[in-house]
């Protein structure tokens, strides 16, 4: 018998509904539904094939919805995330370049710069 720990805590999940986490689970459901609910609303009005991709594309959002993890955030965390920076928080990115070296080394450049002009008079 073996027991697999994660080697982070947080990345612990509980499988609670056929290898599922409850969240995996909820939205695994919905799409479900919603390929179920967009058969019956387009069968009488399209063909078999075109029913079928039609129930597929309306349930992949919500499959994606519970399966979807960016660097330990959900799919709402990650959306509201991007939200907050891309329209709600905008700013003007500028590059600036530093020379550390040169910041270091400037009252010496500028001391060496004074005798060479010394010695040239």
């Amino acid at each position: 018998m073996e027991v697999k720990i994660n080697k982070e805590i947080r990345d612990y999940t509980e499988n609670m509904f056929f290898g599922l986490s409850m969240r995996q689970f909820f939205f695994s459901v919905l799409a479900c539904l919603a390929a179920v609910g967009l058969y019956f609303m387009a069968e009488p009005y399209l063909g078999s094939e075109l029913v079928s991709w039609v129930c597929i594309l309306g349930a992949v959002p919500f499959a994606v919805l519970g399966f979807f993890r960016y660097n330990g955030m959900t799919a709402e965390q990650y959306l509201w995330a991007w939200v907050k920076t891309e329209l709600l928080i905008p700013r003007r990115l500028v590059f600036r370049s530093e020379n550390l070296y040169y910041d270091i080394l400037k009252d010496a450049i500028r001391n060496r710069e004074k005798e060479g002009d010394k010695t040239h008079d």
